[in-house]
């Protein structure tokens, strides 16, 4: 499991305590590895309710006592961690345990942005709207939840919106011309790094990229950005100093092309092997993505982050990484954490049970809206494939629901009501063609000399 060597709790309930969490954890695991069957709702809910159990015990252990962080807490993060994306996976996304996992990962950026001071609005936006969402998940489910967990996720949340709102008063401070200038330099700096560790190093396109920061230069007065005026814009320094970092980086990349010291490499693959599976995943999630497996993706990452000293990579000797290196490593654990965050936010609230025919449904109802797009269709004849799918799909049905053997699997209604759109497309597409096809009936009659004569 790799716990993080942190000590042993001494008082003998939390040890007690850290065996049963630890035990749940370890059925977690052998859960989400198990790819024989689908994961079923009842499962994740018998072994949440045994995890909010020893919160309760550990709770009462505690009351009134001074504790520092222990390997009881580190476990039972790590179930909450795998809970929160068992529930993303039964498709109960809804609820308050699912929004563990998206915390945590929402924090561990936040923490990026802030060492790193180079972000965007748009990161800092996304987040923030992801963070109202949990906020009134959390609210509107707290109720049904443990209060326990109820108000760790209510001090997670308002933790992360006032990080967000320190870091946007960094960009609040940069004139509005100068915030456009500042987003385009994050996104060169961004496009200079992921070049760095493509498999094959492309000058060319780092050059290119190094053409936008001379053009952008070129726009600075005396070292300054200044208005039409002619005034200095507030803000023209951090810009400066951010564009010169930039025009840095680029240098240094042309000159290393890529290339790792071989201290370095092992956690340079793991990282790069890590992009390159959930660049992957990020393609089609809804059909290979499997959110419980973003725990193994995150438990490296966490691993190879927290191996830092003073927020240094070191080798095997002590020796501290030098800049290139650094950078480089940093960048490939934030476009992963990224990556993880980006995948959370596209689970969809179905039962992994019913994807199949979910991810069957999202095809067919984007065929059927590219072809009312393209004017629909010239006879009704043409859409018998759709509905032949579609009645296929909806006689699966046992009393209005999609089951999996005895199984009722959480989604119905998000199944129910694509089925439904889908249909309701299927007819309105059906009648234009008919109605249509009436027109050139009609026309046709009348364009016949014979019937015209007669009449």
């Amino acid at each position: 499991m790799d716990t993080p060597a942190v000590p042993m709790p001494k008082d003998s309930r939390e040890r007690e305590i850290l065996e049963r969490l630890t035990a749940i954890r370890d059925q977690l695991l052998l859960l989400k590895q198990d790819r024989t069957k689908y994961i079923r709702s009842q499962d994740v809910q018998q072994l949440y309710n045994q995890a909010i159990e020893q919160v309760k015990e550990l709770n009462d252990a505690r009351k009134g006592l001074e504790h520092s962080e222990n390997r009881v807490d580190k476990v039972l993060e790590s179930c909450f961690q795998l809970l929160s994306l068992f529930f993303m996976t039964i498709g109960r996304n809804s609820e308050a345990p699912a929004a563990y996992a998206l915390t945590s990962t929402i924090k561990r950026l936040l923490d990026h942005l802030s060492e790193a001071n180079l972000y965007s609005a748009k990161d800092l936006d996304s987040m923030n709207k992801t963070l109202e969402r949990l906020e009134g998940m959390v609210s509107k489910s707290g109720h049904n939840s443990s209060p326990y967990l109820t108000e760790l996720l209510g001090k997670r949340v308002e933790l992360c919106k006032s990080r967000i709102a320190e870091l946007r008063k960094r960009l609040d401070r940069l004139a509005e011309p100068l915030q456009e200038i500042h987003e385009k330099l994050i996104s060169i700096l961004r496009s200079m790094s992921l070049a760095n560790t493509k498999a094959k190093f492309s000058s060319t396109e780092v050059q290119k990229l190094q053409a936008q920061l001379k053009e952008i230069d070129e726009q600075r007065k005396d070292g300054k950005f200044v208005s039409e005026d002619g005034s200095v814009l507030a803000g023209s320094d951090e810009v400066a100093d951010l564009l010169q970092r930039c025009l840095l980086w680029s240098e240094i990349v042309l000159d290393r092309k890529g290339e790792i010291p071989e201290a370095f490499q092992p956690r340079y693959q793991i990282l790069v092997s890590i992009r390159n599976e959930l660049d992957k995943l990020s393609i089609t999630p809804a059909w290979s993505l499997r959110e419980a497996d973003l725990y193994d993706y995150q438990r490296q990452l966490d691993r190879i982050d927290e191996s830092r000293v003073d927020g240094n990579f070191l080798d095997d000797e002590g020796n501290p990484a030098e800049l290139y290196v650094q950078r480089t490593l940093l960048y490939l654990i934030r476009r992963n954490y990224g990556y993880i965050y980006h995948l959370m936010l596209s689970s969809e609230p179905v039962s992994e049970a019913l994807l199949p025919i979910y991810n069957q449904l999202q095809t067919l109802k984007r065929c059927l809206l590219e072809v009312k797009q393209q004017g629909g269709v010239s006879s009704a004849r043409e859409l018998y494939p759709y509905s032949m799918k579609l009645n296929s799909l909806d006689n699966m049905r046992v009393d209005g629901k999609f089951m999996i053997g005895n199984d009722i699997p959480e989604g119905q209604g998000s199944v129910t009501e694509l089925l439904e759109e889908c249909f309701e497309l299927n007819y309105e597409l059906r009648v234009a063609a008919e109605e249509a096809e009436e027109r050139e009936e009609k026309a046709a009659g009348t364009d016949n000399p014979a019937q015209t004569a007669a009449t």
